[in-house]
């Protein structure tokens, strides 16, 4: 049996704005809630193929569970 070779990936980054709600008691962050069901809207190339960007997009308001979260830089 032949392995084939794998393609490389096709991959974007993308930012857009999306509200949050931020809680703060006593000077001190406690609590940031992300409004995820917002729609992407305007979103921004940050690295990688930007000829995908329309295909991501897509893939990331399709309704499947999103990995993870991560917070900052």
């Amino acid at each position: 049996m032949t392995k084939q070779a794998k393609a490389k990936p096709r991959r974007v980054v993308f930012q857009y704005l999306v509200p949050v709600h931020v809680e703060v008691e006593d000077g001190l962050v406690s609590r940031v809630t992300v409004i995820d069901e917002t729609p992407i809207a305007d979103p921004t190339v940050v690295e990688g193929d930007a000829t995908y960007l329309a295909d991501a997009f897509a893939a990331a308001d399709d309704g499947q569970a999103w990995p993870s979260w991560q917070f900052g830089y």
